[in-house]
């Protein structure tokens, strides 16, 4: 029998009920989606965006982001934005104990503002103000992301309207917190994961190399020793620490010259490596190991850009390189120092010895492999004293190992093929670094003996005239080195007595009689044929040769006095012609 009073039906749920469940729904949905990627993080800020991402989404906001703290200066960092419009904001770096960001870091709790500029006096600061006010926030809330010992971040919501956020904002904004503090901590354990493995690989392969390294230091040691006991030179030297390197490798000498080369090197690689460090301007990336000796650089050791990096077995390597090639260095300079005694011993030999030596000294030369009638040319060369000994080396290196070079009576002097000219001088003053006057002369069938003789006379003729570092031919003294000597005193007097005049009063009144009296020597004392040398008048000849009349006295015109006269001016014009080609 039915009750009399059946049980009256359930409402039917409101239209707010069904839109909490549908929202709740969306809520468990999204954090099973969250929760989901969580299990394969790969790509840290894909995740972290999507997490702010849902979290605008659920919370209905116009804003959302993540900021995270940094260890370092205990500042919180914008990580990731959704709904922000502003690069302020997308920027933003908060200071310690500034923003709601700190107060919610430092409490680690959730907050929630309706108005931000009711956030405590303290907590504004400039930058972060400006940020907010550009986005057009008013209401926010933010809940921490923890783990068990700091803070991590600060995951926000914010509206750009007042806003009362309820207790489920709160729990629905604290649940994606906790996902994104969990994709922070497992990237920090992933990355220091990566990190030690890197490490541990790292500290095996820099074992591997300086096994490798300790074996290829090894070995090219062996091959520099071989290279000194086989005296092969640098060559060797450079081929082995090429071939260990793996790069260009250049040996110059103290005067930059390249001695040897191996690995593809050119000239560049060498140019200024005896400079200053930093002086050089090149495209390569170079190492410069000094060849040293008692305190002296007898070159260097350059190594251009490697196929791989160099260690520190490798410069030891190369240091290795430079002490077997210093050694080697000294070796070959001691015979070179020898063989340049002898060839010095030749020269003066050949220029000094008396007519009964000359077969001995012929039978020296041809066994040291100098053929005599090649020396068609005999230069000496003036220096101060302490530079004669590097001037002979300089020039003996220059004219080649078929010139003789030696020192004689304060000069050096050299036999040679070919009397210099003035772009071998040039070529030759390169390579000094001292002022040299040379004069030079050519072999005639006096031989070598006598050329050498007249060279040296006029160079003290030419020395006497005050000429420095010049070259001058022998032919332009020797018709007044006979005749005129080489007393610089008694030569100066002589030509201010018979030209000084002329030359003060020129210099006095800017008249050029000097010039005048130079083109009448010239030309046999004829006015017609110095007025047409001159392109004058020869009335003008004859007026400024009757000045010249005033100035030299009476009788300057006659055979004995013109003859001095004339040697005078050619004499001073010899001297003004050398001293303009030795400036120019």
């Amino acid at each position: 029998m039915p009750s009399s009073n059946p049980t009256p039906p359930s409402p039917a749920p409101g239209v707010d009920d069904v839109a909490g469940l549908r929202r709740r729904t969306a809520e468990l949905t999204a954090l099973f989606a969250s929760a989901r990627e969580l299990t394969a993080v790969r790509d840290t800020d894909a995740v972290l965006a999507r997490l702010v991402e849902r979290a605008q989404e659920l919370l209905a906001a116009d804003v959302a982001y993540l900021s995270e703290f940094d260890d370092v200066d205990a500042t919180l960092r914008v990580r990731a934005t959704r709904g922000a419009v502003t690069t302020a904001l997308r920027e933003l770096v908060v200071p310690p104990g500034r923003g709601l960001v700190s107060a919610i870091a430092e409490s680690r709790m959730p907050r929630a503002v309706r108005r931000y500029d009711l956030v405590a006096a303290e907590r504004h600061s400039i930058g972060v103000d400006a940020a907010v006010t550009g986005e057009g926030i008013v209401s926010m809330l933010g809940v921490p992301l923890l783990s068990d010992t700091r803070v991590l971040g600060v995951l926000f919501v914010a509206e750009r309207r007042e806003r009362v956020f309820t207790p489920d904002d709160t729990a629905l904004l604290a649940a994606l917190a906790d996902h994104a503090s969990v994709v922070l901590q497992t990237a920090a354990a992933l990355a220091d994961a990566r990190r030690q493995a890197d490490l541990a690989r790292a500290a095996v392969a820099e074992l591997t190399a300086h096994v490798a390294a300790r074996d290829r230091a090894n070995r090219v040691h062996r091959e520099l020793v071989d290279a000194v006991l086989a005296g092969g030179g640098l060559a060797p030297v450079a081929g082995a620490l090429a071939h260990a390197l793996q790069a260009p490798i250049v040996i110059v000498d103290a005067a930059g010259s390249i001695r040897a080369a191996d690995g593809g090197a050119d000239a560049d690689l060498a140019s200024g490596a005896l400079g200053p460090v930093g002086d050089a301007e090149d495209a390569y990336e170079r190492t410069v190991s000094l060849l040293t000796a008692g305190g002296r650089v007898l070159g260097a050791i350059v190594v251009g850009t490697p196929a791989r990096p160099l260690d520190d077995v490798d410069r030891r390597t190369i240091e290795r390189a430079a002490q077997v090639a210093a050694l080697l260095a000294l070796s070959e300079e001691a015979v070179a120092e020898a063989d340049h005694r002898q060839r010095s011993d030749l020269l003066v030999d050949l220029v000094t010895a008396s007519p009964q030596r000359r077969a001995d000294v012929a039978s020296a030369l041809r066994r040291a492999g100098v053929e005599e009638e090649a020396l068609t040319a005999v230069t000496a060369f003036a220096v101060v004293g302490i530079e004669r000994a590097a001037t002979a080396r300089a020039v003996a290196h220059h004219l080649g190992s078929s010139a003789l070079v030696g020192e004689l009576d304060g000069l050096v002097v050299a036999a040679h093929a070919t009397a210099l000219d003035a772009a071998a001088f040039a070529a030759l003053r390169e390579h000094l670094d001292t002022e040299v006057l040379a004069v030079t002369g050519t072999v005639d069938d006096g031989g070598p003996s006598r050329a050498a003789g007249q060279v040296r006379s006029a160079l003290a003729l030419a020395r006497a005239l005050g000429l420095r570092n010049a070259l001058v031919p022998a032919d332009e003294m020797l018709p007044y080195a006979a005749t005129i000597g080489a007393d610089r005193r008694a030569l100066l007097s002589f030509l201010d007595a018979s030209l000084g005049a002329v030359r003060r009063h020129d210099d006095a009144r800017g008249s050029d009689l000097l010039a005048t009296l130079r083109a009448f020597v010239r030309h046999g004392a004829s006015p017609t044929r110095t007025a047409r040398a001159l392109t004058f008048h020869t009335n003008t000849i004859l007026q400024r040769l009757e000045k010249l009349d005033a100035l030299l006295g009476d009788g300057w015109r006659d055979d004995e006095r013109f003859f001095r006269l004339s040697v005078a001016v050619r004499l001073d014009e010899v001297r003004e012609r050398m001293e303009r080609g030795a400036g120019g």
